[in-house]
């Protein structure tokens, strides 16, 4: 016996993103109706980062996080730790 599953397939369909401009819409639906409107989107192109700069910016963040907590203060530490726990739990300083 076969089990199905409860939760629904997705179906992918290519749609164009409806414009807010009521006027951009109306445009888009003459050039559908018509059949001047584009089949498929276009895409921008993404472009190439420069190796330098990946280089350079993975070199800062791999030593970014040690050399800020050698800087630190054990005071400084545990008040940045008392921000994020509040933050985090949403406790007042208070209670």
């Amino acid at each position: 016996m076969s089990k199905r599953s409860s939760t629904p397939t997705k179906k992918t369909t290519t749609k164009r993103k409806q414009p807010s401009d009521i006027n951009l819409l109306a445009a888009q639906i003459v050039e559908a109706a018509t059949g001047q409107a584009e089949q498929e989107p276009t895409t921008t192109t993404q472009q190439e980062k420069n190796p330098a700069a990946v280089v350079l910016g993975r070199l800062g963040g791999l030593k970014g996080g040690k050399a800020r907590a050698a800087k630190l203060t054990p005071k400084n530490r545990s008040q940045i730790a008392k921000k994020a726990a509040k933050a985090r739990w949403g406790k007042s300083e208070n209670a």
